[in-house]
Parts: C-alpha cells; sequence; structure tokens
C-alpha cells in the first residue's frame, strides 16, 4: 500500500515536469530490483549513479566560498536550518503550495546551498515544523521524485520523522541506494522493524555468512528466521551492536522464546546477542534501545539454568552477568529486586560443582585462545561472585575483562551509590583500561588537583568526547568534581549535571587498592606488555640511547596473545636536541607469546633494548616524509 498522495504517480505514471532529464533515484532503484533474476535479493545495494553525486563530497567546508575558513558541524547545521526553516519549519510555509511546487523550492534552495550527511540530519532532528502533513508531504515528493543524493535523503530523513506505515515501500525501495540506507533504515525502525532488518541485511547480503539471514528475512517465516539465527556465526566483523539490535527485533526473538519448546542453540545465540547489544563499540549502547531486553534476559537465564554445562554456555551466561552488575544492562528497567534475583541465580549457577569445573578441562598444552579462555571464565567468576561488604562503600570500582572471543579491551567500571557511571553520565565508549588509569596512578589522590580521564568515545576523544574529572584530596576526603563530558547524552537527551562526589578518604584509598590487587583480567601476553612498560618508564635510557622513545606498550590488537612495543626514532633524541618537525620513523616490535613466564620474556625483551639497537629487528610502520 502506498501513501494516499502518490497513488495518482503511481497508477498513471505521468512525466515529471521537475526532474524531466534525470530518473528519480527511486525509480532507478526500482529497475535495478526489478531487474534481479528471479525476484532474488541484490547482493549489496547499489551504487549512487554519476549524475545523482553531490557537485563536492567534501563535506560542510564545501558550503563555505574558498576565501572563508571551513564550516564547523554546529555552523553546518545552523546553516541548513536557516535555509530550510522558512521553508519547513514555520506555519503555513509548506501548506500554502501543493507537495510538488513545495519539493521543487526545497530542492533549489539545497542546490543554492549544499548540506551534507550528518549536518543534513542533525537540522532535519531538531528543525522545529508547525504543519507536520505538509512536511511529510513534501518529504514523500523528494523521496520518490528526486534525482540527487541530498534532495532524496531530506526526503528519507522527513520520513524518518514524519512518516508513516503507507512510506514502508517507497523507503524499502530507496534505502537500496547507497548513501540512503542508513537513514532508510532509521525510518524503517519506527515503522516497520522487519523491514529495517532486512533493508540492513541486504547492504550486506553480499556476504555469505548474512545471506541466510537475508533471505530468511525476506521470506517472513519465522521459523526461517529462528534457524537462521540459530546456524549464524555472528561474527564480529558483520554482527554490530546495531545489527544485532535490529536482528532481535525483525525476528521478534522474544516471541521466539516464548515457544513452548526452544532449541537450546537459540538460547545461546539470544544470549550472545544480549552481549553484542551491550558492547559500547558505537555511537551509543544498543541494549538500553531495545525494548525486550529484560524479558530476553530473563528467558535466556531462567532456561539455561536447566541445561548441561557447557564452555559455551557457561561464557554467554557470566558474560550477561557482568553487564547486568556493572554494565550498561544494570541501567535496563528491571522490577524492584529482579536485577539482584537474576545475578543470584546466575551465581549460583555459574559456581556450582559442574560448572566450576569447566575451565580445568583446558590443559597447558591446548592453544593460547583455549587457555585464556579458561583462565576468563575462572578468573572473572571469582571476581564477580566474590563475597562482598554488608555495607558497601560509596564508590566501587570493577576491572572488567570480556569473552576473549568477543575481543572487547579490558575496561574499568566505576559505580557511585550502586549506579554504573560511565554508561549513565556519558554512554560513548568504556571506561580507560586498568594499566591507563593504574599504572601510571592517576587515581591516586593527592591534595594537588589532578584532571584524571576515566572514559573516552569508541571513536577518539577528538571527534565524540570524553569524560573527566578533577581528584583532589581534600583533609579526609577525596573529591572528584569540574567535570568534563559532552553536553548531550548520545540519544540527543541534555547529559547529567554532575555534582562533587565525596569518598571518605580511607574507603576511597582501600577500594582503589583492592580493584588494584584484583587479578584474573589479564593474561601471560598483556602481563608481559604490562612489565615491560614498567621496565621502559624505570629505564627510559634503553630506547633514548638508540635515539628512540616508546609510544605504546600492550598486545596487539588483531592477535591479543602477541605483545607490542611501538616506539619512534627520532634523531637527536638522546642529547635532547630532537626536532618534532624534523624526520621520523616509527616502528613495532612483536613479542608473540611462546609459553614462557611473563617476567622472564619481558627481561629478556628489555636485556636485547639494552644491547641491540630495535631499528635492526623491529618492523618500521609510518614515518615522516
Amino acid at each position: 500500500m502506498s501513501a494516499p498522495d502518490e497513488r495518482e504517480t503511481l497508477s498513471s505514471r505521468p512525466s515529471i515536469p521537475s526532474f524531466p532529464s534525470r530518473p528519480s533515484l527511486h525509480a532507478y532503484a526500482r529497475a535495478r530490483l526489478d531487474a534481479e533474476p528471479d525476484g532474488r535479493l541484490p547482493a549489496g545495494c547499489y551504487p549512487l549513479p554519476e549524475y545523482a553525486r553531490p557537485p563536492d563530497d567534501a563535506g560542510p567546508a564545501a558550503a563555505s566560498p574558498d576565501d572563508t575558513p571551513p564550516l564547523t558541524h554546529r555552523e553546518a547545521v545552523a546553516a541548513a536550518q536557516e535555509a530550510l526553516g522558512p521553508l519547513l519549519g514555520s506555519p503555513g510555509a509548506a501548506s500554502g503550495a501543493d507537495p510538488v511546487t513545495a519539493a521543487e523550492a526545497v530542492r533549489r534552495r539545497l542546490a543554492e546551498e549544499p548540506v551534507w550527511g550528518r549536518a543534513l540530519a542533525a537540522a532535519v532532528a531538531d528543525l522545529p515544523v508547525a504543519d507536520e502533513p505538509a512536511a511529510r508531504a513534501i518529504g514523500r515528493r523528494l523521496a520518490r521524485t528526486a534525482p540527487d543524493l541530498t534532495s532524496a535523503r531530506l526526503g528519507v530523513l522527513l520520513l524518518q520523522r514524519f512518516g508513516e506505515p503507507a512510506d514502508v515501500p517507497c523507503l524499502r525501495v530507496l534505502g537500496l541506494v547507497r548513501g540512503l540506507t542508513r537513514p532508510a533504515v532509521r525510518a524503517l525502525r519506527r515503522l516497520d522493524v522487519r523491514a529495517a532488518a532486512l533493508l540492513h541485511l541486504t547492504r550486506y547480503a553480499g556476504r555469505p555468512e548474512l545471506r541466510a539471514l537475508a533471505e530468511a528475512f525476506a521470506s517472513g517465516d519465522r521459523r526461517a528466521a529462528a534457524t537462521a539465527l540459530i546456524d549464524d556465526p555472528l561474527a564480529l566483523d558483520t554482527v554490530s551492536p546495531s545489527l544485532a539490535r535490529l536482528l532481535a527485533e525483525g525476528a521478534d526473538l522474544a516471541g521466539l522464546l516464548r515457544a513452548g519448546r526452544v532449541a537450546p542453540r537459540l538460547l545461546v545465540q539470544a544470549g550472545r546477542l544480549l552481549v553484542r547489544m551491550a558492547s559500547q563499540r558505537d555511537y551509543r549502547t544498543e541494549i538500553l534501545r531495545y525494548r525486550d531486553a529484560v524479558e530476553v534476559f530473563e528467558t535466556v537465564v531462567r532456561r539455561t539454568c536447566g541445561l548441561p554445562p557447557t564452555v559455551e554456555r557457561a561464557a554467554v551466561l557470566l558474560s550477561l552477568a557482568q553487564d547486568v552488575d556493572s554494565g550498561p544492562s544494570h541501567l535496563l528497567p528491571w522490577r524492584q529486586g529482579q536485577r539482584e534475583q537474576l545475578l543470584d541465580a546466575l551465581g549460583a549457577l555459574l559456581t556450582s560443582p559442574g560448572w566450576a569445573a569447566l575451565p580445568d578441562r583446558a590443559d597447558g598444552a591446548a592453544p593460547p585462545a583455549v587457555r585464556h579462555r579458561a583462565a576468563w571464565l575462572r578468573g572473572a567468576t571469582e571476581r564477580l561472585f566474590a563475597p562482598r561488604p554488608v555495607v558497601p562503600g560509596r564508590l566501587r570500582i570493577e576491572v572488567v575483562a570480556y569473552d576473549p572471543v568477543e575481543r572487547e579491551p579490558v575496561e574499568t567500571r566505576f559505580l557511585i551509590d550502586g549506579r554504573p557511571l560511565v554508561p549513565e553520565a556519558f554512554g560513548r565508549g568504556r571506561g580507560h583500561s586498568p594499566e591507563h588509569l593504574f599504572d601510571g596512578g592517576d587515581l591516586a589522590a593527592t591534595e594537588e588537583p589532578r584532571e584524571v580521564r576515566l572514559a573516552e568515545a569508541w571513536c577518539t576523544e577528538g571527534c565524540c568526547g570524553a569524560l573527566a574529572a578533577t581528584v583532589v584530596r581534600e583533609g579526609d576526603e577525596v573529591v572528584w568534581r569540574d567535570w568534563r563530558l559532552p553536553a548531550l547524552l548520545p540519544d540527543g537527551s541534555p547529559a547529567p549535571s554532575l555534582p562533587a562526589y565525596r569518598f571518605d578518604a580511607a574507603a576511597y584509598d582501600a577500594e582503589l587498592a583492592r580493584a588494584v590487587r584484583a587479578g584474573g583480567w589479564s593474561w601471560p601476553a598483556r602481563d608481559t606488555g604490562r612489565l615491560l612498560a614498567a621496565g621502559l618508564r624505570a629505564r627510559p635510557e634503553l630506547l633514548a640511547r638508540w635515539d628512540a622513545r616508546p609510544v605504546h606498550t600492550g598486545v596487539d590488537t588483531r592477535d591479543p596473545y602477541t605483545t607490542v612495543l611501538w616506539f619512534e626514532y627520532r634523531p637527536g633524541t638522546f642529547e635532547g636536541e630532537d626536532d618534532e618537525r624534523g624526520p621520523w620513523l616509527r616502528f613495532v616490535w612483536r613479542l608473540p607469546d611462546d609459553g614462557t613466564e611473563p617476567r622472564e620474556r619481558a627481561a629478556a625483551a628489555l636485556r636485547r633494548l639494552a644491547e641491540e639497537d630495535p631499528r635492526g629487528y623491529a618492523e618500521c610502520r609510518e614515518g615522516g616524509r
């Protein structure tokens, strides 16, 4: 079914006087879709036609004349609202003209003052609109008839705000064009979540591991969707946190789990989808936006408790427990006492003899990945379900290591008055690593105020900000004050105004010492990296004598069982005469885990640095011209 004001256009197919020379992007996508053999899904989205490309894809800067500074994102948003406001926002501005004339006026305005990507989306999201039906009609007209990317994107963004179920067919087709998929998926999420999931999957349908999922969703068969979810590996590089939520919503995961009999493998996959949604490797935490999260948590835990123990089930349940305890899932709308009861049930299960014995099956001859996962199961279970003080202090610090299969960084979590600080006040990334916060003594409070960065956006601080506080000791109290954080949360709502938190100094020191002593979150390659970094801090001359300085010491992001030392070579470093603008080279030295004890490996690496120029055995990765 199509929108009422489009039916004449669909039935009579008249020529479009506004766009006589080029087909609309909707018509282009429709024609390509109709040409697919046997009506099959396309293997990915369609490329943008050359005629539809913006004149300059440089972003907001392109809207400025050559002799003026480039526009910032905020300036570009303001400029877009100033241009579109009179056409869309004021009462009667759009309703006084028919949609064809109004859409043409908007398109001409966009041609005069181009607006790109995120600036256009932000401008439309916050634009006051007095006449919603008129704005919807303009959005429909642009979505169906615009031949250029910017105008079509504006149409989709308007339907994202004001669209109705009748707009789903148009959005499903138009979203097949590259550059329009993401806004179309967002628009469809509000109108038809299954269509949104299918469109997102179609974008990656060229990948064999997602092809079966896409075809199952396209069939509309719930059993086929469940089977596809069971069989899919849910690989990290294909199923992002946002896609995990789309899959759960589009397949009606909660409904599938309400069935009388549920395949055990589906329970594991449901748990893995929850874990992936709780990941903070995205602009927002998807688990807090998943409406069925609490029900699915309850069902997965209750039904898995009756199954035999396996490593995979234990890993999923332990991951869920960690997040419910101190991660974003702590903030879900639990009933009174429901979260605590869930944790008690998980603790009783995972510490019972049959489940607690699972890590012992990995012997010393097992591959590093198997030994690592077994050590994580043992250590994380002991830390999470260890006895806690009857009267907890105001501050709790937890170091959390994730299931190694998920390849998530180790993070430090902070709970103040029982609430997780970083996801509630920041929400754009996880807490910093324990090496960052503990090894340099950043959290140790002194009478000298010091700003401590507790968390950083998953992209970078320069992109989406960080969460930082000034830590200072004032008499018998430690104070966290003068907070620095983005003004808005990821969902666009104002960030909370954080007060100055005051902690009893003795309790603060004891909690910090407990968190530093707690083990179970590291592994040999990471321990080697920490010891190597400590040795270089104590003996900086080891690298300086070779005109080099350390950049980063840790584990390889792609291979967590390899220790890496990144260092930079700049002539004159040893004499203190290096020039930041002078020549430089950056090297990486890789130390794969060979089973040697971390202390021995770190000591051997330090001896070699003292005796041999590391440029002879490290790999040169980049440098100045």
